[in-house]
């Protein structure tokens, strides 16, 4: 009965070359998101810390909710914002958004 159905004989495996090289295609996917997405990030991150601790008394600024105001007093974690004549607003130091020049809250 041979001939009606065929015998099934195992295959001899393929060489298993190239352990390095199949590693090759994650490390390259890595590397694009380093520099794509991680570095511009974290080069972000250091310039908002830069900004947020050189906050001083007087700088005009924008909030992340979008409030213009003036700094009136500076504390370890927040800081007291005039936003009008007799509006003055605590806010976490790390919610500015943007030190403006001098002179801006005026002109707008």
């Amino acid at each position: 009965m041979d001939f009606l159905i065929s015998s099934a004989y195992a295959q001899s495996q393929a060489p298993a070359g190239g352990g390095l090289l199949s590693l090759l295609p994650l490390v390259v996917i890595f590397v694009i998101f380093y520099f794509l997405l991680i570095r511009p990030q974290m080069k972000r991150q250091k310039e908002h810390r830069a900004m947020v601790g050189a906050l001083q008394k007087g700088d005009e600024i924008v909030t992340s909710g979008g409030l213009l105001g003036k700094i009136t007093d500076v504390g370890e974690s927040f800081i007291t914002v005039r936003l009008a004549e007799e509006i003055e607003i605590k806010v976490q130091r790390h919610a500015v958004g943007q030190v403006l020049p001098k002179g801006t809250i005026k002109s707008s």
